[in-house]
Parts: structure tokens; sequence; C-alpha cells
């Protein structure tokens, strides 16, 4: 049995941040997907996370600081996985703070980065089967 979790240890080492990176993005995606389906629901209450201080608590790194105004300080997360709650610059009057261009792009940035995320763990995983076959 050692010799197996030696052997996961290795695997989960040579994929490094990707794994981690992907569950966060997927995460992240499911997040902004429910503010865009809310967009029109009264006091609803658009919620996010900072992506780079949750890779960093996944990792075992340290905590990051947010270096654009727009960015959801760390200081503000609260409730289950982080989840804050998104500053509107323009609320409505139901109360609602979700902001349909900002939620957009910011699906569609993620939806990039967890492509990137992907690619990149496809091809460590490639390279492991290729080692695998001695190749």
């Amino acid at each position: 049995m050692e010799r197996n979790d030696h052997a996961m240890t290795a695997i989960r080492d040579h994929l490094g941040i990707h794994a981690d990176a992907l569950v966060l993005r997927e995460r992240r995606g499911m997040v902004l997907a429910s503010n865009v389906a809310n967009a029109a629901t009264p006091h609803f209450k658009a919620r996010d996370f900072d992506f780079a201080a949750e890779l960093a608590r996944a990792t075992g790194g340290a905590e990051l600081t947010s270096t654009h105004a727009r960015h959801i300080p760390v200081g503000q997360a609260s409730g289950p996985g982080g989840l804050g709650y998104r500053q509107p610059v323009n609320p409505s009057l139901d109360g609602n703070t979700v902001e349909l261009a900002v939620e957009q792009m910011a699906f569609s940035e993620n939806a990039v980065r967890h492509q990137t995320s992907l690619t990149l763990l496809n091809r460590k995983i490639s390279g492991l089967q290729r080692a695998i076959r001695g190749e």
C-alpha cells in the first residue's frame, strides 16, 4: 500500500497546479453562471471568489493580494468556500447586484482559462502515458 501512496503522490506532484486550477475554474464557472441566471431576480447578490487566493490556499502557497480595484479583496471573502459578494458599480433599484456585462466577461475569461488549464493538464497526462509506454 505504501508503494501505491508514493506513486499517487508522484503523479499528483507531476500534474502540479493544473489539477487544482481546473477544479477551481469549474467551481468559479458555476458561481458565475448562477449570477447570470439570477440577473433578473430581485435582491439577488452577485457572488464570486478570489481565484488566486483560493488556488494559493489549495496548493499550500502564500496568500496573494489583489492587483486591481475590481478584484475581490481577500478580506471580504466570507461564507462557504471563500465566496464573497461582488460590489456593483451601478446597483439596480430592486437590490440586485448582478451586472450582466461584468458577469459575462468574467464567465468568458474563466471559460478560456479553464480550457487552458485542461489543455496543460492533458499534456502532462500524455507525457506520463508516453513515459509509462517507454516512448
